[in-house]
């Protein structure tokens, strides 16, 4: 019989991986945690590659298999695979009874053609790409507690969204005018691929832009915000850091606005919302503040016209922005305060 709260991880390797085995390996909620990956290296417990987990509870270990998890009694799975892998194993996972969070980008656009265009690869199953719910719980908590699969948003993309999206549902953007989302995150945001351009030698002492009018988290962005394209310029940076995404979003409003009152838009949208906290007028937050959290912290300054705002939206691209949201969703799914085991 499948239990929501046993759970069965698959791909710990990466960097987003090992965040989430670290969260769930302590999660008061899950009862029972099998972990799997393509090659064990003779390991039985997940501690044994990573002795950062010692003392924290049986992690068992092992070899991937499709048949392996859906024999398993997991009730949900997570995946922390490539798109490509998200995109094929789900369907299985689902068929099998399992509830899905998904956090390659396989199931982030309802259309199979946005998929396919920003990551030219292969659409999973139409009716899947319907079902699925996007996974930024402040705004679609009612969704994901019911949903079969959960596609985790990109890290760039829930900076952005929770930043905006107050503003857009609002009405308060000048429609007339271009927004301009200046982003940047440190290297652990591009995996552990080994690349040349991500060599220590290469990212130290440097900054650089990357992937302009080109980043697969744009279409995410306009979707959940509501902003058209030719509205909206996302430029991605790389920071010689190793964690942390820091967004500066410059906006025209439609019409003039104090200071107290986008604060008071700010607050009201994400009231009772304990991973977004909202700064006072006036002051921004910093990398330092959300790094190794779950949380999103949005500051904000107000020009003196009243129509000119810059909104700085700070989280760590692996809590906030890819692990910690996950088990978010996942508290959703087990009807828990969506909190638990987070910070």
């Amino acid at each position: 019989m499948r239990k929501l709260n046993h759970i069965a991880v698959v791909g710990v390797t990466g960097y987003t991986g090992f965040e989430l085995a670290r969260i769930l390996v302590r999660h008061p909620g899950v009862e029972t945690s099998t972990f799997y990956m393509r090659d064990t290296q003779g390991a039985k417990c997940l501690d044994e590659l990573f002795p950062q987990l010692r003392g924290r509870g049986d992690a068992p270990l092992h070899t991937f298999s499709v048949d392996a998890i859906t024999a398993s009694s997991a009730g949900t799975a997570f995946l922390a695979t490539p798109h490509d892998v998200s995109a094929t194993l789900a369907p299985s996972l689902v068929a099998a009874g399992m509830r899905v969070v998904d956090l390659s980008g396989a199931f982030r656009f309802r259309s199979a053609e946005t998929f396919t265009n920003w990551y030219k690869l292969a659409a999973p199953p139409a009716n899947l790409l319907a079902e699925a719910a996007y996974g930024v719980p402040e705004i679609y908590a009612d969704k994901i507690k019911d949903a079969r699969i959960v596609a985790n948003p990109g890290c760039y993309a829930t900076s952005v969204i929770l930043a905006l999206r107050p503003l857009t549902d609002a009405g308060w953007i000048a429609a007339d005018s271009g927004v301009v989302c200046d982003c940047k995150s440190g290297a652990s945001g591009a995996g552990k691929e080994l690349r040349r351009d991500l060599q220590f030698v290469e990212v130290d002492e440097n900054f650089k832009a990357y992937n302009l009018f080109s980043h697969r988290h744009t279409p995410e962005i306009l979707e959940h915000t509501g902003l058209s394209e030719t509205q909206v310029i996302f430029s991605t940076h790389l920071l010689p850091i190793s964690r942390g995404i820091l967004s500066t979003i410059y906006v025209n409003l439609e019409s003039q606005h104090t200071g107290e009152a986008i604060e008071a838009l700010y607050r009201k949208f994400y009231a009772g919302r304990a991973m977004v906290r909202i700064w006072p007028a006036g002051s921004l937050p910093e990398l330092q503040h959300v790094t190794h959290t779950n949380f999103c912290d949005i500051g904000f300054v107000l020009d003196k016209t009243g129509r000119r705002l810059v909104s700085v939206s700070c989280l760590d691209n692996l809590g906030k922005g890819a692990a910690g949201q996950a088990v978010q969703n996942f508290n959703h799914i087990l009807g828990i305060e969506e909190h638990t085991a987070l910070q």
